[in-house]
């Protein structure tokens, strides 16, 4: 009788587990489920932390703060935090606020700040603000990709000592041959859209990106950046520039996909980072 009760007790337990409708997993980049303590403690062993996101997504939003959150008490403090979504000549007016130089009104009155600021990236800058951390504005201005685009990487040298100031230096270093430029191309021009300049301005945001973190990367501290995921995908993309401007930086990735359930990960997304978030394609949006 015992016995029964025991199997009926496990296949109450099974069966609550199976009708549970999970809105995240983690898997390593070999597709192995992992638990969240886990992958933490191996997080807490790099220098930089890419969490590549999807941008309209809760739960990679969600997971930047807690991963956030969770590191800097493992870290004991020894964090600062980068973002794309802060370009490199909205600095002063970031360090401003995190100094209470100026008012959180004034700050989000005259930085340019992204449309999703308030619901997805204001709980990482408050985060800094109450604990004292640095937090660092990477990308390069848009103005300036905006100028590569239309002209090509020559067109940069035109720009003023100042302009140059706010991007990686020039002549920055560009492989047409990587996948994630080369893809990028590829996609482009089945849109019927072959402008050649398209995936170098997207290299200059990497190059900015990965310059700056390299100035800050290092000596005992864990920089966590914040980025979209097609940033830091396969370990290209911001990763080529950092390990070009810095090697020898102990680098782990976190990437964000979406797919129909969270109960296995899609081949296609197998060694994307070294941990890939599994989310239900049909999770609410923030925008």
């Amino acid at each position: 009788m015992k016995r029964i009760v025991l199997l009926l007790a496990l296949f109450i337990t099974f069966a609550s587990f199976k009708s549970d409708k999970p809105a995240y997993r983690f898997f390593t980049a070999k597709g192995k489920k992992i638990r969240y303590e886990k992958m933490l403690n191996q997080l807490q062993q790099a220098d930089v932390i890419f969490f590549g996101e999807l941008h309209n997504n809760p739960i990679s939003h969600w997971f930047e703060l807690e991963i956030t959150k969770d590191l800097y008490q493992r870290r004991q403090g020894k964090l600062l935090l980068g973002a794309e979504m802060f370009e490199r000549d909205n600095q002063l007016i970031l360090n401003e606020y995190l100094k209470n130089e100026i008012s959180r009104k004034s700050f989000e009155e005259e930085a340019r700040l992204w449309p999703n600021y308030k619901t997805d990236y204001k709980p990482l800058v408050e985060f800094a603000h109450n604990n004292h951390l640095p937090f660092v504005a990477t990308n390069v201005p848009r103005r300036y990709a905006s100028v590569v685009y239309k002209h090509g990487v020559k067109a940069l040298d035109t720009l003023s000592r100042e302009a140059k100031s706010y991007m990686a230096p020039l002549p920055f270093p560009y492989d047409p041959e990587l996948k994630c430029y080369k893809d990028m191309l590829t996609q482009m021009k089945l849109m019927g859209h072959g402008n050649a300049n398209f995936p170098k301005a997207q290299a200059i945001k990497d190059a900015t990106m990965g310059y700056f973190i390299a100035q800050h990367a290092g000596n005992g501290n864990l920089f966590i950046h914040y980025n979209g995921s097609y940033h830091s995908d396969h370990f290209q993309g911001i990763l080529w520039y950092l390990n070009q401007y810095k090697p020898g930086l102990k680098i782990m990735t976190i990437t964000s996909v979406e797919q129909p359930t969270v109960d296995t990960l899609a081949k296609n997304y197998l060694n994307q980072a070294n941990f890939i978030l599994a989310i239900p394609n049909d999770m609410t949006k923030t925008y």
